[in-house]
């Protein structure tokens, strides 16, 4: 077929080859104006150079005197950064950027500088990452090529080498290896994390808080005077809520979990008790009373009216409960029945009550302690706390090492654990604190036994972290403190927080 006789073809000149994969030139730039050329040096890091426009200078930060030359320059800058001010103190959100707690106003660029150092404080750096940079700029990585492609460091050190064997040679968890840290004295670094509470914060004060025995769950119980047990799980970013437990007939004021993790325990101003299947969700209420004891008591004269003061043994099979003049109940827990067992009588109240291994500790209002033997049912031991007025609280440590007592008076005294043992009838205390001035609300150790927080719910500022010598820390106004395993975190609460 014939070629159209108007349409002329149009036949093209030879191509110029070019090697592969060579990069085309651009070989003129009188099409380009000065914009487009600018833009290509800056993305390309071509070689044209052009003079920038005033506008385009106004958009990068000049490094102060001394810095380093190599910094990259920003990309863009907000010019009303320099003007704009931000309140830190009207906000709850900011408040935690602040230096001192008079800051308030600052400008855009301390508070950009501010905001950035509090990311940095959430989110550090890994130490892997920083041991690779180490490695980088002082030029200590070399490596070399194995026969598998792999690349392997050649400056491996015996240490690493003796660590690596050890972490291969068993099953056991990595977590369970780690090597109990010794604290340094000084200034102890404390950083307030988001509220446990903040997705379901409670209506009331906050009367008992704690964490789940087991640390592979991260579950926290609080207990408020809106008569609520509320479940969250404690990731530290945001702490979901998960589950809510209302109660309107029971006023709660201690919740305790089952040291098997399995149940929560609800005790209040009631002769009677509630406990929580956390594996059913299902809530069941005790007889009112316990059978034998002065729970039970037809008189209602010499009847008791509160359960608040309970604690477990270390694995859940005995609950101590605390009646009326002097008695403390024990329960067998194993029954499922809360099955009295028997009871010991003091010559007094009980204040506060504590388990040490088998034993039973109790504080009476006399401000004496008693160590009683549980399966004979006798007092082993009895002796007058240093000072000898005011005592209501008892608290040990999970080894057994240390034993502490609180005042009404704010003095707070410990013991070693000789003082459980030994036959002086007036142990001296290898410590007595006295950095507070109203009642001792809450003691507790952390889990290595090297951290000792004492706080009272009277006023603002009354808590204190113990190590060695008191450290002081100006905290808000707490009623409980509680350690989570590990002692990855602590809370206090008291204001619905």
């Amino acid at each position: 077929m014939g070629k159209h006789a108007r349409k002329k073809q149009k036949v093209a000149g030879p191509a110029e080859e070019e090697p592969l994969g060579a990069i085309a030139e651009h070989r003129s730039n009188t099409a380009k104006d000065e914009e487009e050329i600018r833009l290509e040096n800056f993305l390309f890091g071509t070689t044209e150079t052009i003079e920038a426009p005033s506008y385009a200078r106004d958009a990068f930060i000049e490094d102060a005197p001394g810095a380093n030359s190599n910094r990259t320059a920003s990309a863009w800058t907000d010019v009303d950064d320099a003007t704009l001010e931000v309140s830190l103190a009207n906000d709850k959100r900011r408040r935690k950027l602040r230096d001192a707690l008079e800051d308030d106003t600052v400008v855009g660029r301390d508070y950009e500088r501010r905001l950035r150092r509090q990311y940095q404080k959430i989110n550090p750096t890994p130490e892997w990452a920083t041991d690779a940079r180490k490695r980088l700029h002082t030029g200590a990585g070399k490596r070399r090529r194995s026969s598998a492609d792999f690349e392997i460091e050649s400056d491996v050190t015996e240490d690493t080498v003796g660590a690596l064997d050890s972490l291969l040679s068993g099953t056991e968890s990595v977590l369970a290896r780690k090597q109990a840290k010794v604290l340094p004295h000084g200034t102890l670094s404390i950083e307030h994390l988001r509220d446990a509470n903040l997705s379901a914060k409670a209506e009331g004060e906050v009367k008992t808080v704690q964490f789940h025995p087991s640390p592979q769950v991260p579950v926290l119980l609080t207990a408020s005077t809106d008569r609520r047990l509320r479940l969250f799980t404690v990731d530290g970013h945001t702490n979901p809520h998960l589950q809510t437990l209302h109660v309107p007939s029971f006023p709660v004021t201690n919740a305790m979990f089952h040291p098997g993790g399995t149940s929560v325990l609800l005790t209040g101003p009631r002769p009677f008790y509630y406990t929580y299947d956390l594996q059913t969700g299902a809530i069941q209420r005790s007889p009112r009373g316990l059978w034998g004891t002065t729970f039970s008591s037809t008189s209602l004269a010499a009847q008791d009216g509160s359960m608040e003061i309970c604690s477990f043994d270390s694995t859940g099979s005995v609950l101590a409960v605390a009646g009326r003049r002097g008695h403390v109940h024990l329960v067998d827990w194993r029954a499922g029945g809360a099955q009295v067992v028997g009871d010991v009588k003091m010559n007094a109240g009980a204040r506060s009550l504590w388990w040490s291994g088998e034993q039973l500790l109790s504080l009476g209002e006399d401000s004496e302690v008693y160590v009683w033997d549980v399966g004979q049912r006798r007092c082993v031991r009895r002796w007058k706390d240093d000072g000898g007025y005011g005592s209501q609280l008892l608290m040990g440590d999970r080894s057994g090492k240390y034993l502490a007592t609180g005042s009404r008076m704010g003095i707070v005294n410990v013991y070693e654990s000789d003082a459980a043992s030994g036959s002086s009838d007036r142990p001296k205390p290898l410590k007595a604190l006295e950095n507070l001035t109203t009642a001792v609300t809450s003691l507790r150790f952390n889990h290595d036994s090297q951290l000792l927080a004492v706080a009272s719910n009277v006023k603002k500022d009354q808590m204190r972290m113990v190590y060695s010598s008191p450290i002081p820390h100006r905290i808000l106004q707490l009623a409980h403190v509680k350690y989570a395993t590990g002692s990855g975190y602590e809370l206090g609460l008291l204001r619905g927080e």
